[in-house]
């Protein structure tokens, strides 16, 4: 005999708006109309954090993805004229990849269309329960990265 799961129901809340999340975020982002996914996001949002451009795979680290990953969607980037590859100025082996002025104005447009996505999902809660909820997010991500180590 098993018993019940009681954190079954929770669980299954937490995947349900995590897709609700994504979906909103996707159509956002569809909506800009930069033609960039939802991954080439995140991959130029992580490009942005470097002082100067990294390799490839310090990305792969930094988006916990294969290398491969990586080269996919820089290469969907390239041709779009948002990042482009230059040779690292100490090893000609090493290729890296930097922001493009094209790759800036495009972060600012993504930058509101999460704040828009963001704006829609958190819509229906007051002020107090957005600083309930900011509390208990904040719980669970330094929890997360507590059970890592």
């Amino acid at each position: 005999m098993t018993t019940p799961d009681p954190d079954g129901p929770l669980a299954d809340q937490l995947l349900r708006f995590t897709r609700r999340v994504h979906r909103i975020q996707k159509r956002h982002l569809h909506e800009c109309g930069l033609g960039v996914t939802p991954a080439q996001s995140r991959l130029l949002r992580t490009l942005a954090h470097y002082d100067s451009p990294p390799r490839m795979t310090d990305l792969a680290e930094r988006l916990e993805v294969v290398p491969r990953a990586v080269t996919t969607l820089v290469d969907g980037l390239e041709a779009s004229g948002k990042v482009r590859r230059v040779p690292d100025p100490t090893n000609r082996r090493v290729i890296r990849i930097e922001l493009t002025d094209d790759g800036r104005g495009a972060l600012r447009e993504l930058h509101g269309a999460r704040r828009s996505a963001a704006e829609e999902i958190l819509a229906p809660l007051t002020d107090e329960q957005r600083g309930v909820l900011g509390e208990l997010l904040d719980t669970l991500i330094d929890g997360a990265a507590e059970s890592r180590c």
